[in-house]
């Protein structure tokens, strides 16, 4: 398990941190990169989570739909990352910037707790409060893991 976490993390690192770059026809490497993503992470949570056949049937469209809006989320926070870098990069982070910046990833954090919260209660019309609990343990370890990684790649403001 521990293996397929780690993959797991370098790919969602990889796809939330890097730009996808444009091909003229078929697909990027970065959406080859992110379809591989979905895949582990689900398969991740299908061993994790123990679903019966039931569970399953009413849990995948929901976790399927709270992927589909954590994806914005983390455009949002690529956005941020790349907003930082660009300013970074320019030298001295002027201090408007810093509070922009720093209000937008505060805006994030808050988007993705409200995006839990709205959640749960579909969770658990789907599976028992046990399950769902660790679902989120799950999602909530990836992520920390995630930020964990861009925490320590990412310069701290000058």
């Amino acid at each position: 398990m521990m293996i397929l976490l780690r993959i797991v993390l370098i790919a969602l690192i990889a796809a939330i941190a890097a730009p996808a770059t444009a091909q003229d026809k078929g697909t990027s490497t970065m959406e080859i990169l992110r379809q591989k993503v979905r895949a582990d992470k689900k398969l991740l949570v299908a061993v994790n989570v123990g679903l019966t056949g039931p569970q399953e049937k009413a849990f995948w469209p929901i976790y399927d739909a709270y992927q589909k809006d954590l994806e914005q989320i983390d455009k949002r926070l690529a956005k941020v990352i790349a907003d930082y870098a660009d300013a970074y990069n320019q030298g001295l982070v002027p201090n408007e910037t810093a509070k922009k910046l720093l209000n937008d990833a505060l805006a994030i954090e808050e988007a993705e707790v409200a995006l839990k919260r709205s959640y749960v209660p579909k969770l658990e019309k789907a599976l028992p409060e046990a399950k769902v609990a660790r679902y989120i343990q799950i999602e909530n370890k990836i992520r920390a893991l995630v930020r964990y990684e861009l925490a320590d790649k990412i310069p701290l403001v000058k």
